[in-house]
């Protein structure tokens, strides 16, 4: 597929949801990718953030490209002072990892810009608060002045579009109800989806490393 169609994509689902392009940021997943092919599948097209799931692939990464960085995997409470590296954490999910995460971003000397991930599709194995305790942490997380809270995450069960779309449109529903303008979801196989039910991040990895 390549990059240049994700983008032409998710520009079509933007014009079918009645949306701007320019309201759909494209996160390129790095996870198990060369510089090199980093380097020839993303960043020969322009500037994109690059995401990864995990702190010390990344780290090895950011020493060798310049470019804005996400953390989208789930990040261990040991870790947290790693995290002051990234623009943006997209997988908090409890009150102490952000007591963690806040006293990394004090020492930085940086305010940390993060996203609550959220398990709508209750799923035990994966990460993130459930939906009824969404509003308790949204809560607690206003008294950790290094944090900003941008907006919601989530990773969908894998399933047809009828189980997988009710999932983020409920995410924006609820980015919605409590004021927060990022809702990072969708990645290689929903991601169109994902920018019709509002998307604001999508993080795409193996769509655009696919000839």
């Amino acid at each position: 597929m390549g990059l240049p169609e994700v983008l032409e994509n998710i520009a079509r689902a933007c014009q079918r949801a009645g949306r701007s392009p320019e309201e759909v940021r494209l996160v390129a997943v790095t996870k198990g990718r060369s510089v090199e092919e980093i380097r020839e599948k993303v960043l020969a097209y322009g500037t994109f953030p690059l995401g990864e799931s995990r702190v010390q692939e990344a780290l090895k990464k950011m020493d060798l490209l310049q470019a804005e960085w996400h953390l989208v995997g789930h990040l261990q409470r040991n870790k947290a002072k790693f995290a002051p590296r990234f623009a943006l954490i997209h997988s908090l999910d409890s009150f102490p990892l952000a007591e963690a995460l806040a006293k990394a971003a004090v020492k930085a000397g940086v305010r940390l810009k993060v996203l609550v991930e959220v398990n709508l599709g209750r799923e035990p194995q994966k990460h993130g608060v459930l939906e009824e305790d969404l509003p308790e942490l949204l809560a607690r997380l206003r008294e950790l002045e290094p944090l900003e809270v941008l907006g919601l995450m989530t990773v969908p069960p894998v399933g047809p579009e009828g189980v997988v779309r009710p999932i983020f449109r409920r995410l924006s529903e609820l980015a919605d109800r409590y004021g927060l303008p990022e809702r990072s979801m969708g990645m290689s196989g929903d991601y169109v989806w994902a920018v019709e039910e509002g998307a604001t991040l999508v993080r795409v990895g193996q769509a655009l490393f696919v000839d």
